[in-house]
């Protein structure tokens, strides 16, 4: 009897496990999604002239958001651009889930039909958008027309500074394959480094140690971590002489206590991962050109976006994996 009892339990088991694989095997790989998302973009580049890395700039920057805020739906698919249902239906339509054009175009929604089936779905990838490429394209095609129609939709100015940053790496690049890591110093010079979030910290106030610091001697290279923008270089009174540097996932980066900066370093140049952006000092705590008063160093810092606040979050996971990621390339190669 046993046995038997045992039998469709063990049968549930293998059919949940297969389930499971084939599932995981449907799933399209981040390449694969990345190509589906281009071709969109692409296609309504045809179809409306906007500039396609506008519309890649928002969608990435809607996928960075929604992963971060537990208020806004994680869209499912290629494309995550989300639309309220007042914008899309209408603010005074009572059936604020139509799909029908005459309807939505009746109560003054800006949901479009992208692919002509004769219905305006906020579901429907060709329709989000062929609206949103419309909404961006209202006072035209140059970046300060685009910018405008992001500062009427978002009404946040950090908001628009991101998908901006996101849309000029996009540009550059001619791709939004930008995943790519490096470690911040060049593994061949000697280095230390461990967990110090949350550390006391007592000049200028007692606060948090928000990053990572890493030992190195004095004019050991630093090199950007990602993708992104230098969006702020120059003197803080207590990072030295420091830089910024924005990437396509609402991250800011952040180094401070350089000895100097590289020749490649200029505000709003864009950066790959590896370019040198300066050198390790022991600058701060004090009016400009104050060094000396610790060790030499790097203080590496990582800022989250979310579309309504920007916070500090403990960079040491990521550096042991860049690390751990570039030895074992430098391995294999």
């Amino acid at each position: 009897m046993r046995n038997l009892v045992r039998l469709p339990l063990s049968l549930s088991i293998v059919f949940f496990l297969f389930s499971s694989v084939v599932s995981a095997e449907n799933q399209p790989t981040n390449e694969q999604l990345a190509k589906e998302r281009m071709a969109y973009y692409i296609k309504y580049e045809g179809v409306t002239l906007l500039p396609w890395y506008y519309l890649a700039a928002v969608d990435q920057y809607e996928r960075n958001v929604q992963a971060v805020r537990n208020d806004l739906p994680r869209k499912k698919g290629a494309i995550s651009v989300h639309f309220s249902r007042s914008f899309w239906a209408g603010k005074l339509n009572p059936n604020k889930k139509t799909t029908s054009m005459p309807i939505i175009a009746f109560f003054g929604g800006k949901g479009l039909d992208g692919d002509k089936d004769g219905e305006a779905d906020p579901n429907d990838p060709d329709d989000v958008l062929y609206t949103m490429a419309t909404y961006l394209s209202q006072y035209g095609y140059a970046e300060k027309d685009v910018k405008k129609a992001l500062k009427r939709y978002y009404k946040k100015e950090p908001a628009v500074r991101q998908i901006l940053t996101n849309a000029k790496i996009f540009k550059k690049y001619q791709t939004v394959e930008l995943n790519g890591h490096a470690f911040p110093l060049p593994l061949q010079y000697d280095y230390s480094y461990r967990s110090t979030w949350g550390d006391k910290r007592g000049w200028g106030g007692r606060r948090m140690h928000e990053g990572t610091d890493l030992f190195a001697g004095y004019g050991v290279p630093v090199r950007a971590t990602t993708y992104g923008i230098i969006e702020m270089k120059g003197w803080n009174k207590y990072g030295g002489w420091r830089i910024g540097i924005r990437d396509v996932h609402n991250v800011y980066h952040y180094f401070a206590h350089l000895s100097s900066f590289s020749k490649e370093a200029a505000e709003g140049k864009i950066v790959k991962p590896g370019t040198v952006i300066g050198y390790v000092g022991s600058s701060g705590y004090g009016k400009p050109g104050t060094s000396g008063l610790f060790p030499p160093h790097l203080h590496y810092g990582m800022y989250k976006y979310n579309g309504r606040i920007e916070w500090a979050f403990d960079p040491y996971p990521s550096l042991t994996h860049w690390e751990r990621t570039e030895r074992q390339e430098a391995a294999n190669r």
